[in-house]
């Protein structure tokens, strides 16, 4: 089946289905454009609580369709791919963070999004990189907090807040990729471009940019911000919905450590996701994600809590 005619079945399918399909900004192209709803984990997270549709088609990653199943256990939530992972995600075994919690008592627990139903189930509040500094200024200055699973989320909020936090020693391998060399270089010849980054990037990737946010925060920023060329620190599937978004605007991606043909930091894992995937996932409505009750209502209360907060 031709592309034009993948993207006819799966209206069709969606309609008949009474189906809504969110996508995560790093999708690719195709998938972001035939999304009825497009954003990073936060929003996305609210639209999927406020869909009256049936079926949850999530373009995303795992942790992402997961969190719309805990939200909506009444709806059938379905993901392209199973094996559409996250780094973070998969990098915070619950076992191990159990004994890591238990070596820690009193704590406070704040997980990023970007962990498992059992992380979660662990915690005391769930944030995002929109919501992190939110969330942790909410906890009374004399509670002492674990912050997991992305060290370096971790370390930008304890710089921003000027708590202390006990990391969770994780990171993301798409924003761990950026190299500051090539970045600087890049710098260098446009002097006048401003520097967007996503908090999830290491420190000294950080130190140097003019902006630093969530991925709709980046979208905001240079849409309003008055400067014409921006180098942009994120996965590089923002730059579609940000060419149409400020269209004026000339977006440069941030250069990665890799000898890739795009220069930049792309995710594997949500790169998975396909049109054609997304077509046999809503024409059998499957792979499902499927999320024991008693875990489901235990993760819910942190993730109630953040949206109660934002």
């Amino acid at each position: 089946m031709d592309k034009n005619s993948l993207i006819k079945e799966i209206i069709r399918l969606k309609q008949e289905k009474n189906a809504v399909i969110l996508a995560h900004y790093y999708q690719d192209e195709e998938i972001q454009d035939i999304a009825d709803f497009i954003g990073d984990s936060l929003e996305l997270s609210k639209k999927a609580q406020q869909t009256n549709a049936s079926i949850i088609l999530f373009a995303g990653v795992h942790f992402m369709a997961e969190t719309a199943k805990i939200l909506n256990p009444d709806k059938k939530v379905i993901i392209p791919d199973f094996n559409a992972g996250c780094s973070l995600a998969d990098g915070c075994d619950p076992a191990d963070f159990k004994i890591f919690k238990a070596k820690h008592p009193g704590h406070i627990v704040v997980t990023y999004i970007n962990c498992s139903a059992e992380i979660k189930a662990m915690s005391d509040l769930v944030c995002t990189s929109s919501n992190a500094k939110k969330i942790i200024a909410s906890i009374p200055a004399d509670k002492e907090i674990i912050f997991a699973p992305d060290k370096n989320l971790g370390h930008y909020l304890q710089k921003e807040t000027k708590r202390k936090l006990v990391l969770w020693d994780g990171s993301c391998v798409v924003h761990e990729a950026f190299s500051l060399e090539k970045l600087i270089d890049l710098y260098k010849k446009n002097p006048t471009a401003k520097i967007a980054a996503h908090p999830e990037s290491e420190s000294h990737i950080l130190k140097i940019a003019h902006y630093i946010g969530s991925t709709s925060g980046i979208i905001n920023f240079i849409k309003t911000d008055p400067a014409a060329v921006f180098i942009v620190a994120t996965e590089a599937g923002i730059l579609h919905e940000l060419s149409k978004a400020a269209p004026e605007k000339t977006l440069i991606p941030a250069p990665s450590t890799e000898d890739n043909t795009c220069a930049c930091s792309e995710c594997a894992f949500m790169k998975i996701n396909t049109l054609e995937k997304l077509y046999w996932c809503l024409k059998y409505e499957s792979p499902e994600i499927i999320v024991d009750e008693q875990l489901r209502i235990k993760a819910l209360k942190p993730i109630k809590r953040m949206l109660e907060l934002s």
